[in-house]
């Protein structure tokens, strides 16, 4: 089976349901990355008619939206211990360092932080969980969630459906390519974070400043 053949028999509800699955459990606060999905499928729709942009975007949007709501409730509900606990279950996404830099963020920002953390990869999963923590009033919380998640989601499928569209005879013969141009985009967004979170953690440490050298040891009176 040529792998257009293939494409053509993946049934438009899987890829629907695992879009609004992935995003919503991404902005839940679970580690994974929603935003590849987002883009290989919204690729996927351009080049194959049976899949709608927009039920795949409706759907991107209420996984995002419905997510952060539950990882909010969760936050309110499990407090303080709930970071202790999901910095041990995923030291590289929850350390202290990025949940520092996330307050910081929230304490600055307040509601706009969940709208702007929307579209930055690591504030993408503290946004929900954070806001119930910090006990941001709901009705804020809500208004930016929604914002955030309309713009973010329904934005990404229209432009990268566009963009798909205007190169779909393309994307029919190497549909593939497609795939793995989309792959290899959220792998750099990924390695760009984690140098933008090497540098930050750097540079809290040069403004610590260094550590007080110990008083050298005074010889002994002959």
């Amino acid at each position: 089976m040529h792998i257009e053949e293939w494409l053509e028999s993946v049934p438009a509800i899987s890829v629907y349901l695992l879009v609004g699955l992935v995003i919503g459990l991404e902005s839940l606060g679970i580690p994974l990355p929603g935003e590849i999905i987002l883009v290989s499928a919204t690729l996927l729709a351009a080049s194959q008619d049976h899949i709608n942009p927009y039920i795949l975007g409706s759907c991107a949007i209420a996984g995002a939206v419905i997510g952060d709501s539950i990882g909010y409730l969760i936050g309110r509900k499990g407090g303080e211990p709930l970071l202790a606990w999901l910095g041990r279950k995923f030291p590289k996404h929850f350390s202290a360092e990025h949940v520092a830099t996330a307050e910081r963020s929230f304490h600055k920002w307040g509601m706009w932080a969940v709208f702007f953390g929307r579209f930055i990869a690591l504030l993408r999963i503290f946004a929900g969980p954070l806001a119930g923590v910090l006990r941001m009033p709901y009705w804020k919380f809500f208004i930016a969630n929604v914002l955030g998640g309309i713009i973010w989601a329904g934005g990404t499928t229209a432009v990268i459906y566009s963009v798909g569209k205007v190169a779909e005879d393309w994307l029919k013969r190497f549909s593939w390519l497609g795939l793995v141009a989309a792959l290899l985009f959220g792998l750099c967004s990924m390695l760009v974070m984690k140098w933008r979170s090497k540098k930050t953690k750097a540079t809290a440490v040069t403004e610590a400043g260094p550590e007080t050298a110990e008083p050298e040891p005074v010889p002994a009176a002959d």
